[in-house]
């Protein structure tokens, strides 16, 4: 029997016995906050389950897509591997709802398999209950009498609650089960061990083919059970399994049901299904996730970056690479399959062929986009080599790296570095993807809605590099909320916005529909789409849009951008040509610029980087541009170019003076280097070990910075009464400074000496230990702490209580010898904290040493009493 007879020999079976056969629930949920995807045959029935709804008919039958590649059944990487695991699958299932239950459930499902499709008897096990006596339930002895109507009692096998009780949920109907296993090995295999002996045992040639779950409980939220008032049947048959024991084959893959894919494949490979196994488990890992990618998407699941359609997209994107790294498929192909799949189900599953041009193109459009990323990804695979050959590893970041930036799942990045006889550091990949999920667990407050096409969907045309303004459609939008606020963002097929792409930031603007004008907040680039951010939506949608970008913001913008590429140009010369770009920032303000350097940029060096940068623009070098050029051709011509960077195919080449700055760049640049005007470097510092920053400012911003540094120096010389040479004045001063300092301090330090001189006299004996206790009248924190220091050198056993009110403010010092600290645990730190809140302050130290300051002044003389009877 062929696979669409093995189908419909099912469904006309429980036809005839008064079932309604009923289609299959679109295998996307929409309704289930539980569920992302069908994941098994009775997910579309709990409604009729749990009562919430009343079903059609009391007896149903059908077979139901369903999926399960995440959460509890994630069998994703073991899909293709293996040859039994699938992440789309159908479900043939048989249903009664209250009407017959175990008599009539497994004579028929006896009669269906034997008699119907042939099966032979003696390769067939039967499992029963065997009861729980914790749960009070006791062996399933209705099923097993039943059974011996038909099997031989040495192949009804009794089975725990793992294998034999079947629950919905931690609430919810259950009951105990009945599978039927079936024995497909040889003859010779089978003689050597029975098959009883490898039921439920893992043995991909014994396995379940249809699973009775007989629904007579109520699982109560306080874990109790309670009998149900009717009883129901729910039967699930997996269709692949199925059809490998009535086909006689030894794997899922080998059937009808996915031969005609992996043949095409194969053809298209030029490889032949049988000689490889690692082309062998890509053609089935293609085979099984063209089906899933394909239904899904016909059921109204697109692909996206989170949710549902994040998993399908991982689904697409492990056919991709494993076409990509072993069948040697460089260009889309996964979209050719869906109309092989679609014919293939038309019969039985329609909403595919109605929908496969559409989602042909779906899968075309991702594969494209993977392919390019999976590429580059590549590429940054292999420029890891030099570094990975010495350690004979590839750290976990960089294998982060790859997964988050280019897509490449730890498996494949495992297995290229195996194929090179290195590891992978799999626990720091782990750290940084659990820091990933803490970063998105607390960005999760946004919430994306789906796209609503309004217009013809086509690649957004950007104007930006030659206009300012254009006419436009709108294509589609979408409305996105975060922490309370709401935006908008829409896709026009023109626009003259940048999107913040390369360092430089988005364009603002206005979007005028037919008079009603609409801010655009931002511009951003989602993969390939420039996306206008608003706060509202126009009225009318469909109306012609005049796009119109914020110019003074652009101008300003651009000037740094290009004021950036000259700043690079300039450092290299003054520094050397192991200056790298590692960062930037072009806004309208300023420009950020970090760069590969490993020590401070000295003052000097600074003044020659920006002569040289002003000396370019006063040349006013016009602007060579290059559009579409070959990425190689760019960078053999000898373009600096970025590293880690992502570039296509074909580049853009900024080029101000060929032997002086020559750059692959996507972003707006001014006409001539002359429109910049003036270029003034504000700070230098260091962000990261071995990368500078230079932060400045060009055009109006740096005449504003010029003009206020010159009007601060003119404020400062009137201080100085106008002196002719300023700088000389200002030595002078600071000199003078110094000195008066100088004289400070050492009147401080006698100030000190007397008081020192005036408590010890002061000092008293408690238990045989020195105590000064005092409050002191000088002028600092500092000047305290330098009078404990010479009351130590004074004494032997002592403990000091010194205090002092300060501009208003308390501070209060403790010391106490060292030796007192070890000998009598006495703790200096611990005592600043426990009288502390006296003075309505804090504090803390060490054990010999610890000081506290605080408010109260009143409450200083409490705190020094407090310390004086720790002694007593």
């Amino acid at each position: 029997m062929t696979s669409s007879e093995i189908r419909q020999a099912f469904l006309d079976f429980f036809k005839s016995k008064g079932h309604k056969i009923v289609p299959s629930a679109p295998i996307v949920v929409k309704n289930d906050p539980t569920l992302m995807f069908i994941n098994s045959g009775m997910a579309p029935f709990k409604d009729f389950f749990l009562g919430n709804q009343t079903p059609p008919a009391k007896r149903i039958a059908d077979t139901q897509k369903c999926l399960r590649v995440s959460g509890k059944h994630n069998d994703l990487e073991e899909v293709g591997v293996d040859t039994y695991h699938h992440t789309m699958f159908e479900m043939l299932g048989n249903w009664s709802f209250g009407d017959y239950f175990k008599k009539e459930a497994i004579q028929w499902s006896w009669e269906l398999l034997t008699e119907v499709y042939k099966l032979e008897k003696d390769r067939l096990y039967v499992t029963v209950f065997e009861g729980d006596p914790k749960e009070n339930l006791g062996f399933d002895q209705d099923s097993y009498n039943e059974w011996k109507k038909y099997v031989a009692e040495d192949r009804i096998l009794k089975g725990n609650k793992k294998d034999n009780f079947w629950e919905m949920g931690d609430t919810g109907p259950c009951g105990p089960c009945s599978e039927i296993h079936i024995d497909l090995r040889d003859d010779s295999e089978r003689a050597k061990v029975p098959g009883d002996q490898l039921v439920n045992q893992s043995d991909p040639q014994v396995i379940e083919i249809w699973n009775n779950v007989f629904m007579e409980f109520q699982r109560k939220a306080d874990g109790s059970l309670e009998k149900l008032p009717a009883q129901h049947v729910d039967t699930g048959m997996g269709f692949e399994r199925l059809c490998v024991a009535i086909q006689k084959k030894k794997s899922n893959y080998d059937t009808d049901v996915f031969q005609p894919t992996i043949q095409h494949i194969a053809a298209k490979a030029g490889k032949k299904y049988g000689e490889s196994e690692k082309t062998d488990i890509a053609m089935r890992v293609i085979a099984d996730h063209i089906r899933a990618i394909s239904f899904t998407i016909a059921d109204g699941q697109l692909l996206a970056s989170t949710g549902a359609g994040y998993v399908i997209r991982r689904i697409l994107r492990r056919a991709v690479r494993y076409g990509y790294s072993y069948l040697g498929f460089e260009q889309p192909f996964l979209f050719e399959l869906v109309g092989l799949i679609a014919e293939q189900f038309a019969a039985v599953f329609p909403e595919l062929k109605a929908q496969k041009d559409f989602v042909a193109k779906v899968i075309f459009e991702e594969e494209a986009s993977f392919l390019r990323t999976l590429s580059q990804g590549i590429r940054k695979f292999e420029s890891l080599e030099k570094e990975a050959s010495k350690t004979q590893s590839i750290s976990g970041k960089d294998a982060f790296e790859l997964y988050d930036t280019f897509g490449f799942p730890l498996d494949l990045t495992q297995l290229m570095a195996s194929e090179r006889g290195w590891t992978v550091n799999q626990r720091e990949f782990d750290k940084e993807l659990q820091i990933q999920k803490e970063r998105s667990r607390k960005a999760a407050t946004s919430e994306t809605g789906d796209w609503i096409t309004v217009g013809d969907e086509t690649p957004t045309q950007f104007i930006g590099y030659d206009h300012h303004q254009s006419d436009a459609h709108l294509v589609k939008y979408r409305k996105v909320k975060a922490k309370d606020a709401e935006v908008y963002q829409l896709v026009l097929d023109k626009t003259p916005f940048y999107a913040e792409s390369g360092g430089q930031v988005g364009d603002t603007g206005v979007l005028d529909f037919g008079g009603e004008k609409i801010d655009v907040l931002d511009t951003k680039k989602e993969n390939d789409l420039i996306i206008h951010f608003t706060k509202k939506l126009p009225s009318k949608l469909e109306v012609e849009v005049a796009a119109k970008i914020n110019v003074p913001k652009r101008n300003d913008t651009i000037k740094n951008h290009s004021a950036t590429h000259l700043l690079q140009a300039a450092l290299r010369q003054v520094l050397g040509h192991h200056v790298q770009q590692k960062g930037s920032l072009v806004n309208p303000d300023y420009l950020r610029f970090d760069f590969s350097h490993f020590s401070k940029v000295t003052t000097d060096e600074l003044a020659q980087v920006e002569k040289i940068v002003n000396d370019k623009i006063m040349e006013n070098v016009h602007l060579e541009e290059q559009r579409n050029v070959p990425f190689q051709k760019a960078v053999d011509s000898g373009v600096t170019a970025l590293f880690g960077e992502k570039y296509g195919e074909f580049v853009r080449v900024i080029t101000f003076d060929r032997n002086f700055s020559s750059e692959l760049c996507g972003g707006c640049h001014v006409p001539a280097t002359g429109v910049i005007g003036l270029f003034k470097i504000i700070s230098e510092s260091s962000t990261a070990a071995g990368v500078r920053r230079i932060e400045a400012v060009t055009g109006r911003k740096a005449l504003e910075y010029v003009n206020k540094n010159i009007a601060d120096l003119t404020a400062i010389s009137e201080i100085l009464n106008n002196p002719k040479n300023i700088i000389k004045a200002v030595e002078e001063l600071s000199r003078d400074n110094d000195a008066l300092k100088k004289e400070v301090e050492s009147f401080v330090v006698k100030e000190t000496a007397a008081v020192k001189n005036e408590l010890l006299a002061k000092k008293q004996t408690i238990g045989g230990v020195t105590f000064i206790g005092e409050i002191v009248s000088l002028s600092s924190a500092d000047a305290v702490k330098n009078l404990c220091y010479m009351l130590k050198g004074e004494s032997t056993d002592f403990v000091f209580a010194i205090g002092a009110n300060i501009g208003g403010k308390t501070s209060l010092h403790i010391m106490i010898a060292e030796h007192l600290v070890k000998d009598k645990n006495w703790n200096a730190g611990a005592w600043i904290k426990e009288v502390s809140p006296l003075i309505k302050g804090g504090g803390g130290g060490q054990p010999f040493y610890a000081s506290a300051g605080g408010t109260n002044t009143d409450g200083l003389q409490a705190a020094i009493d407090a310390v004086r009877t720790k002694l007593s």
